[in-house]
């Protein structure tokens, strides 16, 4: 080879060798003045009294409000009233419908939107033959001194009564919101078809009356430590700015059927069977969003050196994260719709060949896609065109995204920064849905986060079994909801 040329490329290498070790110098979190907030005063024994107290009254929903068992809810609310006395002395409270909480706390002025924070009461129920595994009874509240165990601890009674802890906290010390605080406690968020939604109701309630709510706040983000020795040492506080979809498609083959000693090549199974292959063997497209480029790009300042000369050309290696986040499920599903096949029905009895076999497949649309792109997809990937696609009542499309340069969406970050310096505070997608989505026809800045520090085995346990919260996080959440009220219900 010419010595000139491999001088020139050696020099070329060497200049950007030392172009990207500068940027990757400079690629630090941005310097931002943290406004600096009086310390809140926390009654810890109290909200671990409460909490494990509303753990024992086991609040599940059903579908349709003709099969609810009300008896528990009405119990809820009379706990709620006998322990948060100056909350039903100050607010106002109404019930959009049966079973749902709203609350109003009046504001000094009526010419500014008022905020929202929601919850809701229900949980979901406890999956038949796991009983025996539970270390504490699930409807107990046992508190260990290290935990509260129980079904709602991270799902989301610890988030409603961490709201209703800091209300009555900020009624006691005197404080008057300037704008008008909303309290929505819906009553079936878990059941994510029912048409009879107390989140739907009292969304309807705002529009009634003309209230257009300036911020929202629900469950959904968390608090994750994200530590690699060496690499990063820091906590994750993702803000959800955005939710997926939902939908439940069945997809089915009919046949003539008959005797099964008379079989055909394939039965209806046989070439549902093939149909499956189609639609597991096709995903949908991944998408690296600039709202999950912004997570990266937040982690990736504050890494050590040697990794920021990685992370601060993000945008070159956006085409190699999207696939190698193709090859593990929890982050795939950060980067496109994805598709679960979950129940198959076929023949009634052993010795009988089906008529029809079906099978339900779940769709968690990613931003941007639409029902309609699932029934597209479908129509596209399945050779088999004897196939029947059925979308399933009670699908909702993804939520809308919310800005992460409004007041409320600072409000967070200079929260979270004051209350821990190594915060990192980054928008994320949620995987599964809330309430807060019913929210968009009266709200733009919807925003989903619990303020509870927990490590990602602990979350593992939301709906499953040995759900626990630790007692080391209750304190930090008064805090934060304390303040956030406080911040958010100013001018």
């Amino acid at each position: 080879m010419d010595k000139k040329k491999v001088i020139g490329a050696t020099a070329a290498v060497t200049a950007l060798a030392g172009i990207n070790a500068v940027r990757a110098a400079v690629y630090k979190p941005e310097k931002k003045e943290i406004v600096a907030y009086e310390p809140e005063t926390v009654d810890l024994d109290r909200f671990r009294k409460n909490l494990s107290d509303a753990v024992k009254i086991p609040t599940i929903a059903e579908k349709n409000p003709a099969d609810m068992n009300w008896e528990p809810f009405d119990r809820f609310h009379e706990f709620l009233k006998e322990r948060y006395p100056l909350i039903h002395e100050c607010l106002t409270l109404e019930e959009p419908v049966r079973g749902s909480l709203l609350y109003r706390w009046k504001g000094k002025r009526d010419d500014l939107d008022p905020i929202a924070l929601l919850s809701h009461q229900d949980v979901v129920p406890i999956s038949e033959g796991t009983l025996q595994d539970w270390t504490y009874a699930p409807f107990d509240g046992v508190d260990d001194g290290e935990y509260i165990w129980g079904r709602g601890t991270l799902d989301m009674k610890n988030h409603l009564i961490g709201v209703m802890e800091s209300v009555e906290a900020l009624l006691a010390e005197g404080f008057e919101p300037t704008r008008d605080v909303y309290l929505c406690f819906g009553h079936n968020e878990e059941v994510m078809t029912s048409e009879y939604s107390g989140a739907v109701a009292m969304c309807q309630y705002f529009k009634e009356r003309g209230i257009h709510l300036d911020c929202v706040i629900d469950e959904g983000g968390a608090i994750l430590p994200v530590n690699i020795k060496g690499i990063i040492d820091a906590q994750l506080a993702g803000i959800g700015v955005a939710e997926k979809g939902y939908a439940d498609v069945e997809v089915s083959i009919s046949a003539k059927g008959g005797h099964s000693s008379q079989p055909p090549k394939h039965s209806a199974i046989g070439e549902l069977a093939g149909v499956i292959q189609d639609i597991e063997n096709h995903q949908f497209k991944e998408e690296l969003s600039p709202m999950m480029m912004e997570l990266f790009d937040s982690v990736g300042r504050r890494m050590s050196y040697p990794m920021r000369l990685i992370m601060c050309n993000l945008p070159l290696l956006k085409p190699v994260i999207q696939k190698v986040m193709t090859l593990i499920p929890p982050a795939a599903s950060m980067v496109r719709t994805t598709t679960g096949v979950t129940m198959a029905s076929g023949s009634p009895a052993p010795n009988v060949l089906p008529q029809k076999a079906s099978v339900n497949v779940n769709f968690r649309m990613y931003p941007g896609e639409t029902i309609e792109d699932v029934e597209k997809h479908l129509k596209k990937v399945i050779k088999n065109k004897k196939a029947e696609i059925t979308v399933k009542p009670g699908w909702k499309n993804p939520s809308a995204i919310s800005p992460t340069d409004s007041r409320c969406f600072n409000a967070l970050r200079d929260i979270c920064s004051q209350m821990n310096p190594k915060s990192i505070i980054a928008p994320y997608l949620v995987m599964g849905g809330t309430d807060a989505c019913h929210y968009e026809a009266v709200c733009e800045n919807i925003y989903r986060y619990s303020p509870f520090l927990v490590d990602t085995q602990l979350l593992l346990c939301t709906h499953g079994t040995n759900e626990r919260v630790p007692i080391a996080a209750l304190e930090d959440a008064i805090r934060f909801f304390k303040l956030y009220i406080r911040t958010l219900s100013a001018e």
